[in-house]
C-alpha cells in the first residue's frame, strides 16, 4: 500500500437486511459531494449491492447532462481454490493489490462487507479506522452484539462478532495505530414509538460502555430509499434531479437525519 494511507471506513454486520449498503452509499456520496476523493470496495461478491448501486449511478450519469458526485468502485472476487489457506492468501493478495492501485489522491476508502463472516471481511475489519455497524430496531439484530437476558433485558455474554471487533481493536493498538472508532447505529427505524424501541435503545446505551462503541442515531425506514436505488441516486441528489418529483417534508427530514449521522462520524477534515 502507498505511504499516503487513506482513511478506512468499513461497514460491517454479520446479519443481512439492515440497510447497510444503502447507508454506506449515502455516506460515500456525502463525502464525494464535499469534493473529496473516495473509493468504494465491495466485498460481497454474491449480492454486490453497493457495486450495483454505483453501476446504476454511472448509467444515470452517462445518460444525463446532470453531473453528480461519484466515486471509484470495485468488487473483490473471492478465490475458488480448494485449499482454504491458499484461497485466503489469494483473497488477501487481491485486496492488497486493489489498495495498491488506488489513485494517489484518494482520501477515503469505504469497504462494504458481506452479511456473514468471511476471511476478507475480517481483513477489512482489521483495516478499519471507523467501523460502522447498522442494526435493525430489534433484539434479533441486537444479538449480533451481545446476548440479552429475557427477563430484565440486561446484556450478558458478548457475541462472536463483538469479540472479533475486539480482536481487531487490539491488533490496531499493537501495531501502533490510532484506536478503532466503532459506531453502532439503529437503522431503518420505525416512525412509531414502542416499548421494543425503548428497550433496544436502553440496551444499546448500556452496552456501548461495556464494549466501547459509539451509539449514534441512524436513518428511518422510508420508501424513498427503495426508489433511489435503480437510478443510483441518493437523497443528496434530489434537488438536482427534477424527475425525482417534488421534495416532500419526509425527504427534508431524511436529509437532516443523514447530515446528523455523517457529522457524528467525526471523519478527518480536509487538509488546508
Amino acid at each position: 500500500m502507498k505511504n499516503n494511507k487513506p482513511y478506512f471506513i468499513v461497514f460491517g454486520n454479520e446479519k443481512g437486511g439492515t440497510g447497510k449498503s444503502t447507508l454506506a452509499m449515502h455516506v460515500a456520496i456525502s463525502i464525494a459531494e464535499q469534493g473529496r476523493k473516495i473509493t468504494i470496495i465491495d466485498l460481497d461478491v454474491r449480492q454486490k449491492s453497493i457495486f450495483r448501486y454505483m453501476e446504476n449511478r454511472q448509467k444515470f450519469h452517462n445518460g444525463s447532462d446532470i453531473k453528480l458526485p461519484t466515486a471509484d468502485y470495485f468488487v473483490i472476487k473471492t478465490s475458488k481454490l480448494d485449499s482454504i489457506k491458499a484461497a485466503q492468501q489469494a483473497d488477501q493478495g487481491a485486496l492488497l493489490q486493489q489498495l495498491d492501485n488506488l489513485a494517489p489522491d484518494t482520501e477515503f476508502v469505504l469497504i462494504d462487507c458481506p452479511g456473514n463472516n468471511t476471511y476478507l471481511s475480517r481483513l477489512a475489519h482489521a483495516l478499519a479506522d471507523t467501523l460502522i455497524t447498522p442494526i435493525n430496531d430489534s433484539f434479533v439484530d441486537f444479538d449480533l452484539l451481545g446476548e440479552v437476558n429475557a427477563d430484565n433485558y440486561e446484556v450478558g455474554r458478548l457475541s462472536h462478532y463483538s469479540e472479533m471487533v475486539w480482536e481487531s481493536r487490539k491488533l490496531r493498538l499493537v501495531g501502533g495505530k490510532k484506536p478503532l472508532d466503532w459506531i453502532v447505529t439503529r437503522n431503518r427505524l420505525s416512525s412509531l414509538d414502542s416499548r421494543n424501541n425503548r428497550r433496544v435503545h436502553a440496551a444499546l446505551t448500556a452496552l456501548q460502555k461495556k464494549i466501547m462503541f459509539r451509539y449514534v442515531p441512524g436513518l428511518s425506514e422510508r420508501v424513498i430509499y427503495r426508489e433511489l436505488f435503480p437510478k443510483g441516486l441518493t437523497l443528496l441528489d434530489m434537488k438536482k434531479v427534477e424527475t425525482m418529483g417534488k421534495t416532500q417534508p419526509s425527504h427534508i427530514a431524511a436529509r437532516l437525519e443523514l447530515r446528523n449521522l455523517v457529522e457524528s462520524l467525526n471523519l478527518p477534515e480536509k487538509a488546508s
